[in-house]
């Protein structure tokens, strides 16, 4: 099969964000005089949204929707402060990502990041690069692992499910990939671990970016 597109996670896919991502969640929890966490933590927090991060990083006694509500404001305003301390394409990201572009494959990005954030960090960090479509999560975009998302991208790129490339680093990746009948990729330098993406459906996982070419390579 001849693959004419990809679609990325954004966050332990394309951008190692995890330190501040968990910097800004932690200054929130400090805040309001509730624990913080190892930023090692985090890897299994994040993937799903800020609103469910909340749920899980509180006390389970503070639980409750007027908390979550408050610390997600919270947190948008620490990121946006703080979002590009030390967040950076992962090694060999550049690399891959040239070489994609120069065989002619359409890229995009499918994220549960809020959609204003994942703009930015695109449109600061990967502007050397020409992404047809961006998505985070916006009134008109569904949370993954809906495949909504992922299908408006497929018509955006006027390309069929069955010939995209759904690259990820999580559960909600593969099961999104799965959903919207596209190819699914796992990530394993990313956030979590191989067992978790070959159980939720992979029918690849690769350790290094640099793979993805070689893969793209055999598939076309």
């Amino acid at each position: 099969m001849n693959f004419n597109a990809i679609i990325f996670d954004l966050d332990g896919t394309l951008l190692d964000t995890l330190e501040d991502i968990a910097g800004a969640a932690n200054h929130v929890l400090a805040q309001m005089g509730l624990p913080t966490h190892d930023v090692d933590a985090y890897r299994h927090f994040v993937g799903d949204g800020i609103n469910i991060l909340f749920t899980r990083v509180l006390p389970e006694e503070n639980r409750d929707g007027d908390v979550v509500a408050q610390c997600v404001t919270a947190f948008r305003e620490a990121y946006g402060h703080y979002w590009n301390v030390t967040t950076k394409p992962y090694d060999g990201v550049p690399e891959v990502l040239d070489g994609l572009a120069a065989g002619g494959l359409k890229m995009a990005v499918l994220s549960n990041k809020p959609d204003d954030f994942a703009k930015k960090c695109v449109a600061e960090l990967l502007s050397e690069w020409r992404f047809e479509v961006v998505f985070g999560f916006h009134n008109g975009i569904p949370r993954k692992p809906d495949p909504g998302g992922a299908l408006q991208i497929a018509e955006l790129l006027n390309t069929a499910p069955e010939q995209i490339i759904y690259l990820g680093d999580t559960d909600v990746d593969m099961k999104t990939a799965i959903a919207a009948g596209m190819f699914p990729v796992g990530a394993i330098w990313g956030f979590r671990s191989v067992e978790e993406l070959r159980n939720s459906g992979a029918e690849k996982v690769i350790a290094l970016p640099q793979d993805l070419l070689h893969l793209v390579t055999e598939k076309g």
